[in-house]
């Protein structure tokens, strides 16, 4: 498995995610070969559900305001940049590593 690529921004912290919708439940699901977070949500992609309960879930792991986390790339891709303002790399890892070392 490959290690968890997350990029040092200014203010911040940038980091790609695969997401998978209409899952059993919502979870960090590990990373993928190419360094990306694999996260399953249970919503579906319709109307941008898929991508509020992404922004609410990842706020809640990463325990930032929702309206410090921002979708810069992907918002219609199941492949996402993720930017976090207020959170280094290490912390953002540290807060995210419970899950994502299953």
């Amino acid at each position: 498995m490959r290690k968890f690529e997350i990029k040092d921004a200014v203010g911040g912290a940038a980091f790609t995610v695969r997401v998978v919708t209409r899952a059993a439940r919502t979870e960090i699901a590990g990373v993928q070969d190419d360094g990306a977070l694999k996260i399953r949500l249970t919503a579906s992609p319709a109307e941008g559900q898929a991508n509020k309960q992404l922004l609410d879930f990842l706020a809640q792991r990463l325990q930032v305001p929702v309206e410090s986390i921002e979708i810069v790339a992907g918002a219609n891709s199941r492949d996402k940049l993720i930017s976090v303002e207020g959170i280094d790399p290490r912390a953002l890892e540290e807060r995210l590593a419970t899950d994502s070392a299953e």
